[in-house]
C-alpha cells in the first residue's frame, strides 16, 4: 500500500502551500548561511509532522494562515533541534547526507541552528494566538528536557520501563501532541477535542520512538545504521529492558551495565542483541506498539467524520508501526 499518497490526498493544496511557506523560511542572501540553509532544505523529509498538523486542523473544520505559519514553526523548531542534536552526538550524517556540522564545523552548526529556532518563533508569532505560542514554548522546552533525561538515565542503574517511557515521551511523543494540539486549535476545536487529539498524538509518538527502537536490532542493510547503534551510545531500548528484567540474567544485567557505563565492546553488544531478540523482547515491544495502535485508532474512528480524512489518519497510523526506516 502506498501509504503517502493516502495520507497525502486530502490535504494535497495545503501541503503545497506549506511547502512553497517552509522553503521560503529557510532561504537567505548570505553566503555560507544560503548554502547551509540550502543543505538543510534539501535533505526536507518525509514531512510527517506537518501532515499531521494539516490533518488535525482539517478534520476539526479547516486549514488557515495560522495553521500554515503554525506548521513551519513547529517543523523549523523540530529542524534546529536535529540540527543541534548532530553537534550533541558528534554525527556525520543526517538522512544519509551529511550532517550540517560535518559539512562545516560545531560552531556554525550551532549558529544554523540558532537560525532556524529564531525563524520558529518568527512564524509563530505570526498566528498571533498566544495559546500556540505556548504550546511551542512549551514543547521546546520538554524535547530538550527529554534528551538531558536519556543522558542522565544513561549513568543511572535503574533498568526499567517507567524510565525509558519518560524519555520518548518528552523526545519524541511530546512532538506527535503538539502537532495534533496546535493543528486541532487552529481548526477550531474546543479543549475537549483537543486534550482527545494530544493523547492520539501521544501514542503516535510513542509508536514511532518504539519502531525506531526496534530498528536497533536489525542489520544496517535493513535500517541505514549498524546494529546495536542504541547500545554503544549507552542508551537500552524497550526490547533489551523487556529481555533483561523478565529473565534477570546477572551475566546479561552485566553487560547492560556496561552499556550504561559506556566499556561495553561490540562483541558483547551483539551477545545483548541476539540475548534480546531470543527472549522476547521485539515480541514485547511489539505488541505495546499495538496496544497504543488500537486506542489512536479508537480515537480516530470516533472522533473524525470525514470518510477521507478517516483514510488518511488511519494510513498515518498503519505507515507509523508498519514502516521499515
Amino acid at each position: 500500500m502506498d501509504y503517502l499518497s493516502v495520507i497525502k490526498h486530502p490535504i494535497l493544496s495545503e501541503l503545497t502551500d506549506f511547502v512553497e511557506l517552509f522553503n521560503r523560511s529557510l532561504s537567505h542572501t548570505d553566503g555560507m548561511l544560503s548554502q547551509a540553509l540550502d543543505h538543510i532544505r534539501q535533505r526536507a523529509g518525509k514531512r510527517m509532522r506537518p501532515m499531521l498538523i494539516l490533518l488535525m486542523a482539517k478534520s476539526v473544520g479547516r486549514v488557515s494562515d495560522v495553521t500554515l505559519h503554525a506548521a513551519v514553526g513547529l517543523e523549523l523548531l523540530h529542524t534546529a533541534s536535529l540540527v543541534h542534536d548532530d553537534v550533541v552526538d558528534e554525527s556525520g550524517e543526517r538522512r544519509g547526507q551529511q550532517s550540517v556540522n560535518q559539512l562545516y564545523d560545531n560552531k556554525v552548526a550551532v549558529l544554523v541552528g540558532d537560525y532556524i529556532l529564531s525563524t520558529a518563533l518568527l512564524h509563530i508569532s505570526y498566528t498571533h494566538n498566544e495559546t500556540i505560542v505556548r504550546y511551542l514554548a512549551e514543547l521546546g522546552r520538554t524535547l530538550s528536557n527529554g534528551e538531558i533525561l536519556q543522558l542522565s538515565n544513561i549513568h543511572a542503574r535503574d533498568i526499567s520501563e517507567e524510565s525509558y517511557y519518560q524519555v520518548i515521551r518528552q523526545k519524541t511523543a511530546a512532538l506527535f501532541e503538539a502537532c495534533c494540539a496546535i493543528g486541532t486549535l487552529s481548526g477550531g476545536a474546543p479543549e475537549e477535542e483537543i486534550e482527545n487529539a494530544k493523547m492520539f498524538g501521544r501514542n503516535l509518538g510513542m509508536i514511532f520512538q518504539i519502531r525506531d527502537d526496534i530498528f536497533d536490532y536489525y542489520d544496517q542493510s535493513r535500517i541505514g545504521k549498524p546494529t546495536g547503534n542504541d547500545m554503544a551510545e549507552g542508551k537500552l531500548t524497550l526490547p533489551a529492558i523487556y529481555a533483561l528484567n523478565s529473565t534477570h540474567n546477572e551475566e546479561m544485567l552485566a553487560i547492560a551495565y556496561k552499556v550504561k557505563n559506556g566499556s561495553v565492546s561490540k562483541e558483547e553488544i551483539a551477545r545483548l542483541v541476539a540475548f534480546t531478540k531470543e527472549h522476547g523482547g521485539i515480541e514485547y515491544a511489539e505488541r505495546r506498539m499495538w496496544e497504543m495502535h488500537a486506542e489512536a485508532l479508537t480515537f480516530i474512528e470516533r472522533e473524525v467524520e470525514d470518510e477521507d480524512l478517516k483514510s488518511s489518519l488511519r494510513a498515518y497510523l498503519d505507515f507509523v508501526i508498519e514502516r521499515e526506516k
